[in-house]
């Protein structure tokens, strides 16, 4: 996925906290996914395997137009907009609410994946169940 990869995936547990994470930072978001770079739903709100085709082919497609592998990548529609972010072999892809702030999202997505990279995310929402 990109250049500085991770060695290991997080665990369900952490990338979990990331999606809630995310939705924590944002009332835009709809649905949520991690995916690790070898291409595996790590979490995701609803049923992970709903996420892994078309995120891939998100990115595959972001891959092509970018003849590179894309950091990021946002698709606005009528009805909402999807971003997608790399981040040391991880990925998060939203799907979001219409006018959703870009570079907002842009930053949040990019720094919840570092914090899981680093496995740095608290979860306190597991503290207080």
């Amino acid at each position: 996925m990109t250049p500085q990869a991770t060695k290991l995936a997080p665990s369900r547990a952490d990338a979990e906290a990331a999606v809630a994470r995310l939705r924590e930072l944002s009332s835009e978001i709809r649905g949520a996914a991690i995916l690790h770079e070898d291409g595996a739903v790590l979490a995701a709100t609803g049923a992970p395997e709903r996420w892994a085709e078309p995120a891939l082919a998100l990115l595959a497609a972001a891959d092509r137009a970018a003849r590179e592998p894309a950091l990021q990548a946002h698709v606005g529609t009528e009805d909402g907009e999807v971003f997608a972010v790399r981040e040391r072999g991880l990925a998060a892809i939203v799907v979001a609410e219409r006018f959703s702030l870009a570079s907002l999202m842009t930053w949040d997505l990019r720094s919840v994946l570092r914090e899981l990279a680093r496995g740095e995310l608290p979860r306190d929402h597991e503290e207080a169940a």
